[in-house]
């Protein structure tokens, strides 16, 4: 049984410090899918008590801090378990950590809400009833490791093992706040730099539709009934129609980036001369600019930093390059900070969730040319116009 347990934990332990290491790379991107549990949980079994709904509201406020947390506590089990260091205490950890994140992904599948789990960020998407399944099988494996605590040695002296711990700890808690200073060093998304936008927009050959069922819910008499789209009573008026749902029963296939699309502030898609915004600014043959800031009431409003990115705007204008803004904020906010910066750079919709995979920053600067992506800056590294020319201009 010891080797059994030895086995599991050289399973169990890099799997976590992987997992680990793809959430503290991006913990922006982490703390957006525990919001998206938050909503989901604050608007379907949670919604009738107040004080849990308040609860989850402000862990949506503090949802960065707790996406750092949960991934460098993740790194720091994985590192404990496989030097088997203090298991006795650790691996009741380790193993709660499972059960919580069990509940999660059960859930999520059986009341198909969140449609990816998070568990591996961008780098690997996984449906509800995978994740789901996965965390079964780290159940049985933490949990043998809990059974067996008392026999777990630790490979290094007390001293040694609790140095390497605090290091796996210190280590990864550092990587998490530079990844979110700045950018993440390894980058997995969609829009990463060399990325086609319009090339990732199209879909893939052979590619499969959505696939939904649909319930019509008729009352008669205060009484409420299902019906699908064959045996509705269309013809008895006697039946009032209440409500339809629609529920996936496949998911089709998707472009890597589905949700991309730019609009005036009015919401139409086209200019004066019929040409789709999205289209137009894709295939600038030029160099072009986007400023990136998906709502302008959380944007990062330094003095300094307006001003460098005015000053930037002014030189590219003179460079006769396009620089333009995207925003998923209303028309009202956006007049409003123009005035309040002296911001004359124009202002397009688009997607907030696109807007928050594009860039983790907000705001965040990405260099274009011909829908390519070449750079990207965080709002804490934003260059000088001279500095993109020079690197960049060739």
């Amino acid at each position: 049984m010891k080797i059994l347990t030895t086995i599991f934990r050289f399973l169990v332990g890099p799997l976590f410090i992987f997992s680990g290491w793809i959430k503290v790379n991006d913990p922006l991107g982490f703390s957006y899918k525990l919001n998206e549990y938050f909503d989901v949980f604050a608007n379907t079994w949670m919604k009738d008590f107040s004080f849990l709904v308040s609860t989850l509201h402000w862990m949506k406020d503090v949802s960065l801090y707790l996406a750092i947390f949960l991934s460098v506590f993740e790194i720091g089990l994985g590192v404990v378990t496989l030097i088997g260091y203090r298991m006795k205490f650790f691996s009741w950890l380790l193993f709660l950590l499972i059960v919580f994140f069990s509940f999660l992904t059960f859930y999520s599948a059986w009341n198909d809400v969140v449609k990816d789990c998070g568990c591996f960020g961008d780098f690997m998407h996984l449906k509800p009833w995978t994740s789901f399944s996965k965390d079964v099988a780290l159940f049985i494996l933490t949990g043998t490791i809990l059974l067996q605590r008392k026999n777990i040695t630790c490979m290094f002296s007390e001293k040694i093992g609790l140095i390497v711990t605090i290091l796996g700890f210190a280590v990864s808690t550092g990587y998490a706040v530079h990844c979110y200073r700045h950018l993440p060093v390894v980058d997995l998304r969609p829009y990463k730099i060399g990325t086609n936008i319009l090339e990732a927009m199209k879909m893939p050959p052979n590619a499969v539709t959505d696939s939904f069922a649909t319930t019509l819910i008729y009352t008669k008499d205060g009484v409420a009934k299902e019906f699908n789209q064959k045996n509705y009573p269309w013809q008895d008026s006697t039946w009032k129609w209440k409500e339809t749902k629609n529920k996936m029963i496949r998911e089709g296939t998707h472009p890597p980036i589905h949700d991309f699309k730019l609009t005036d502030l009015l919401g139409g898609d086209v200019d004066d001369n019929d040409t789709l915004y999205t289209r137009k600014f894709l295939t600038d043959k030029k160099f072009s600019f986007f400023l990136v800031s998906y709502d302008l009431n959380k944007s990062d409003k330094d003095k300094e930093l307006m001003k460098k990115i005015n000053d930037f705007y002014d030189a590219a204008r003179k460079d006769s390059l396009n620089m333009i803004a995207l925003t998923a904020t209303d028309a009202k906010t956006i007049d409003k900070f123009k005035h309040e910066n002296q911001a004359l750079y124009d202002f397009y919709l688009c997607d907030e969730t696109a807007l928050k995979t594009f860039i983790r920053s907000n705001p965040g600067l990405v260099l274009l040319k011909n829908g390519t992506v070449l750079g990207m800056w965080h709002c804490n590294d934003f260059p000088t116009y001279g500095e993109v020319k020079s690197g960049y201009f060739k």
